[in-house]
């Protein structure tokens, strides 16, 4: 028979204590800190990428091509891009081959609902300044945050709702700035408006399907719940291959029913290199950069960390295509990154190790972003 060992008392039950406390503590918190900077990062380089292919689609516009055109060869770049990426690696093979039917149809369906979001930008931008559209679709936060509320990780603390108002009465200023004389036509204006909803319907799912759930749906009695093992997630590089296949699937069939050019020989040579531009970098970039990051900080989190994408496609295209914009629009874009900065400037991220009651020995790690950064 072997006795319990005797508790310790005094000095050495403090010194034990310390020692577990050092050994486990602080590199947890580490890693988490590590993590949530990376998801951080990546979300930036998704932002920077999705904002130049405003940039990208002017010169195409200029070689005669339209909107139509330019998405049926963007994700047919897009989704040649992502599968090479997908099959250069075994990891991400690997990934592909555990893909249920049931994801395989969800992910099909995100890419097709990403042709409402693609369509309805790119239209607007045959019309509408690319400063000005960055600037209206970045409404998509606040929509995001609402949705958030009910299907994702909601804000949380007052620092994340302030930070969210800056951004979003900055992009009120920067629309409100607008010259008379220089009012888009209401078409592009709607078209403008439309795309941020589709895209805030779009990062939630999309958020959803990597694994986050609200707080009530993640703490659910036992016999009502999956098991942490049990709930399917998707990785970045098979989810951007299916639904970018899935989106050009369906502009591809678009521009072959309305007679668009669809052999190399009819694209203008000068329409290439923008082109290989929207395909690689504001595509299969973009997808897979943002994909990867909202799972690490949340979708509304990374969807207010992308508000700096307008600053970035405003910046660019002010020294490109020589748009300006009015101080008052300035100072809108100024509330932008202030916004983004506040978010990002909270107390660290923190995280428990959380046992759950589905079984012996089953337990997970379940982080906690930072109040100011709780949630594209």
């Amino acid at each position: 028979m072997i006795l319990p060992a005797p508790p310790f008392k005094g000095d050495r039950a403090r010194s034990i204590r310390r020692m577990s406390s050092e050994a486990t503590g602080p590199p947890h918190g580490r890693a988490i800190r590590r993590d949530h900077a990376v998801g951080v990062g990546l979300v930036v380089i998704s932002a920077c990428a999705f904002g130049s292919g405003a940039l990208f689609a002017k010169p195409i516009y200029a070689a005669g091509l339209d909107w139509l055109t330019l998405l049926a060869w963007r994700f047919l770049i897009a989704a040649v891009a992502s599968w090479i990426w997908l099959l250069a690696f075994a990891a991400d093979r690997a990934a592909l081959r555990r893909l249920s039917r049931r994801r395989l149809v969800v992910l099909a369906a995100l890419g097709v609902l990403y042709v409402g979001n693609s369509g309805t930008y790119f239209a607007a931008l045959e019309t509408v300044p690319a400063s000005l559209a960055a600037l209206i679709v970045y409404i998509f936060p606040a929509l995001v945050a609402v949705l958030s509320l009910r299907f994702g990780r909601p804000l949380e603390g007052r620092r994340a709702w302030l930070a969210l108002g800056l951004a979003m009465l900055g992009v009120a200023l920067a629309v409100g700035g607008i010259e008379p004389g220089a009012v888009p036509p209401a078409l592009g204006l709607a078209l403008t408006v439309a795309s941020p909803v589709i895209y805030a319907v779009w990062i939630v799912l999309a958020a959803r399907l990597g694994g986050e759930r609200p707080e009530r749906e993640a703490e659910v009695p036992p016999h009502d719940a999956e098991g942490p093992s049990d709930i399917e997630t998707t990785d970045p590089a098979p989810a951007a291959a299916v639904m970018t296949t899935a989106t050009f699937a369906v502009w591809w069939a678009a521009a072959l029913v309305t007679g668009r050019p669809t052999t190399p020989a009819s694209i203008p040579s000068e329409a290439w290199l923008p082109l290989l531009g929207v395909g690689l970098v504001s595509t299969a970039l973009a997808l897979q950069a943002f994909y990867a990051g909202s799972k690490r900080i949340g979708a509304a989190n990374a969807s207010l960390v992308s508000t700096v994408e307008p600053i970035y496609t405003i910046a660019l295209a002010t020294l490109l295509f020589a748009e300006t914009l009015t101080p008052v629009q300035m100072v809108g874009g100024a509330l932008v990154i202030g916004g983004v900065v506040l978010a990002e400037t909270g107390r660290p991220a923190t995280g428990a190790l959380r046992v759950t009651p589905h079984g012996p020995g089953r337990a997970h790690r379940q982080t906690h972003p930072p109040d100011a950064a709780r949630t594209r």
